[in-house]
């Protein structure tokens, strides 16, 4: 599946109108689904009609509600721990990934597993890995608690030293200032990782960084498009649930670009017809894990008070995409093969009867 922007509304306009008249919205793009939240939503609902409801799923697959409850409609059942699914039962991980004691967990309870993890955060496992085979000490810069971070951390746990932003850099020891490297969570603020990031290298000099940006495209596009039009909004909402760390950061973005308010919804419900008092320029973006339906509701719920006027911030074009995970992969292909064989099969067996 294609991960792009959205299509734009019908009553959108890609043109600078700033000086115009009245009330209008500036609809960040790209915004809601990346590449990787994309890919974990479509395995859950590829692997509930694959092998039938219930299918487990270790943590939520993405950090949204809306989507997480429709999944729920749909046949998935989701869990905090592994011991909760039953054994030999079906079991995904998330897509913000899973340390490797959890897949010995599932081993060991006989469960299949799919691994949704988006392949973004895989890449900064397989560096944690790499730069504690060779014995540095690794700076993960992140939140504490944050699913992500746990299972990073968990991939080199006596060599990782969680970094919770720069005021937390000067607590931060290593063992040998030569062999220091960072790595971060994929979802942070630019801005503030790289703040930590200088903060870091004052005190370590020899500190070396990731091979390439650990931060996902998706989170620094949004970030992006939000700086672009935060300057020029009184308000800026913001659709994506309070667990998702890119959806939050993005209220801090617009506020530190110059919006004079930012709001966080999950739904247009949420919002608040005193948000808008004074108000002319409305920002509109949504978290990486937020499907475009929630969009369109804020939409709607601003051009109900006026505000019909909708104008495109672009920031970026969007098209990577990740196939499904592996295992699902495989057993999508075997059942294809297997239908293919049945039917051709079949078509054998009437051609002989008719001769």
């Amino acid at each position: 599946m294609t991960a792009t922007s959205s299509p734009s509304p019908a009553n959108a306009s890609n043109g600078d109108n700033a000086g115009r008249a009245g009330k209008r919205v500036l609809l960040a793009a790209p915004r809601g689904y990346c590449a990787g939240v994309d890919r974990a939503v479509i395995a859950v609902e590829k692997a509930l009609e694959q092998y039938g409801a219930p299918v487990y799923v270790r943590h939520e697959i993405v950090h949204n509600k809306y989507v997480v409850k429709t999944l729920e409609k749909k046949g998935a059942i989701f869990v905090e721990e592994t011991a909760e699914v039953p054994e030999g039962s079906i079991v995904m991980f998330s897509a913000h990934g899973v340390a490797p004691v959890v897949h010995d967990e599932a081993a060991k309870r006989n469960l299949a597993t799919i691994d949704a993890t988006c392949p973004l955060v895989t890449k900064v496992h397989k560096e944690a890995v790499r730069f504690a085979q060779d014995d540095y000490d690794i700076l993960l810069i992140g939140h504490d608690g944050h699913e992500e971070v746990i299972g990073t951390s968990g991939e080199a746990p006596d060599h990782i030293t969680l970094v919770d932003g720069p005021a937390d850099v000067e607590n931060v020891t290593v063992r040998d200032d030569s062999k220091v490297v960072w790595l971060s969570q994929t979802t942070l603020s630019v801005d503030e990782t790289m703040e930590t990031v200088d903060k870091l290298k004052d005190k370590f000099p020899q500190l070396i960084s990731p091979p390439s940006d650990d931060i996902c495209y998706a989170t620094q596009n949004r970030q992006v498009a939000v700086k672009q039009m935060g300057a020029q909004a009184d308000l800026v909402i913001v659709v994506g649930s309070r667990n998702s760390s890119n959806s939050v950061r993005l209220v801090e973005v617009a506020l530190n670009a110059g919006a004079r308010d930012a709001h966080l919804v999950d739904y247009a419900s949420e919002a608040d017809e005193a948000w808008l008092d004074g108000v002319s320029t409305v920002g509109v973006t949504s978290g990486a894990s937020v499907p475009e339906v929630l969009v369109e509701g804020v939409l709607e719920w601003l051009s109900q008070r006026g505000f019909e006027d909708v104008e495109i911030v672009k920031a970026a074009e969007e098209s990577i995409t990740f196939s499904l995970p592996k295992e699902l992969r495989r057993d999508l292909r075997a059942e294809a093969a297997a239908l293919a064989g049945t039917s051709g099969t079949a078509s054998g067996t009437t051609e002989e009867t008719a001769s």
